[in-house]
C-alpha cells in the first residue's frame, strides 16, 4: 500500500514484491555467505597480484563486476563496491539474492570534524539519510541506523585488537558537489562524524531484506575547514589495506 505525498520520494509503499526482483537475476547460489565490501581498488588489484584471492563470480550487464574470494578464506568473499546508493545498495540487494547475508563495507568519507585524523575508523552507528535510494526500502525518517548486536561485536573485536576507533553516525548525500558549508553544520550538529555516499542506502536494504549489515568508513578528505582539503587520502595504501584485511576477521565474527 502506497502511504499518499505530495512529494514522491516520501510516498512508500509497503509492498515486498516488485516489478523487477533481484532473484530473476540471479542464476545460483553462492556456497558462502560472508561478502566484504571496499572502495579500495588498489587493495583488490594487490591481493589479485598476490595470489591471495581469485575471480569467484562474474556479474554481466552494462556495468559488469567480478566478485572474488579469499583463496587461503574460501568462506570470505570481495567485490570492489560501486559509488552512491543506487548501485552500491542495489548490488547489495542483488547479493542477498545470491545468498549473502553477512556483510561488512569498508570504505573512506570526508570528515565534518577537522580533529578526525586521516584514517582515523568510524564504525557506523546510522546515517542521516540525505538520499533518495533508502526511502524505497524503509519508510520516511531523518535518521536510519545499523543493527546494533552486529556494530556491538565490531566494536568488540576492535576493542581486543587495541585498535582506536569512533562509532557515530554518517551524513548520506546523492550530491558531492553540494555539501555546502551551512548543510556541512547542521549535519554535524545532528551528530554526523563522516560525509559518504552510501550507508543510508545499504543499511535500509540490509533492514528491508534481514540480514546482518555492518560498516566502518576511515575519515579522508576535509569538509568542516573553510576550504576543502584533500590530505591525500586515497593515498594511505596501508591504511586501506589493513582496513579490508581486518574487515576479512570482522565478516567472520557478525
Amino acid at each position: 500500500m502506497i502511504a499518499k505525498n505530495d512529494f514522491p520520494i516520501l510516498e512508500f509503499d509497503t509492498e515486498k514484491t516488485a516489478k523487477l526482483n533481484p532473484a530473476a537475476l540471479v542464476d545460483k547460489k553462492f556456497d558462502t555467505n560472508r561478502m566484504i565490501i571496499t572502495f579500495f581498488p588498489e587493495v583488490i588489484n594487490k591481493l589479485i597480484e598476490n595470489d591471495e584471492i581469485e575471480s569467484y563470480y562474474k556479474v554481466g550487464g552494462e556495468n559488469p563486476f567480478t566478485i572474488y574470494r579469499f583463496v587461503n578464506e574460501p568462506d570470505v568473499l570481495i567485490v570492489l563496491g560501486q559509488v552512491g546508493s543506487p548501485s552500491c545498495g542495489g548490488n547489495l540487494d542483488l547479493f542477498y539474492a545470491f545468498g549473502i547475508t553477512k556483510v561488512i563495507l569498508c570504505g573512506g568519507g570526508g570528515v565534518l570534524d577537522r580533529n578526525i585524523k586521516v584514517g582515523q575508523l568510524l564504525v557506523v552507528d546510522g546515517a542521516i539519510r540525505d538520499e533518495g535510494f533508502s526511502y524505497h526500502y524503509v519508510e520516511p525518517s531523518r535518521y536510519i541506523y545499523t543493527d546494533k548486536k552486529v556494530t556491538d561485536k565490531i566494536a568488540a573485536r576492535l576493542e581486543k585488537y587495541n585498535i582506536p576507533y569512533l562509532r557515530g553516525l554518517t551524513w548520506t548525500t546523492d550530491a558531492l558537489f553540494r555539501e555546502t558549508p551551512d548543510k556541512v553544520e547542521q549535519r554535524k550538529s545532528e551528530g554526523a562524524k563522516i560525509v559518504e555516499m552510501e550507508q543510508a542506502g545499504c543499511i535500509a536494504v540490509a533492514q528491508f531484506r534481514g540480514f546482518d549489515y555492518g560498516a566502518i568508513i576511515y575519515g579522508g578528505d576535509d569538509v568542516a575547514s573553510e576550504e576543502w582539503n584533500h590530505r591525500g587520502w586515497n593515498t594511505r595504501e596501508g591504511i586501506r589495506f589493513n582496513l579490508v584485511m581486518l574487515c576479512r576477521e570482522l565478516v567472520k565474527e557478525i
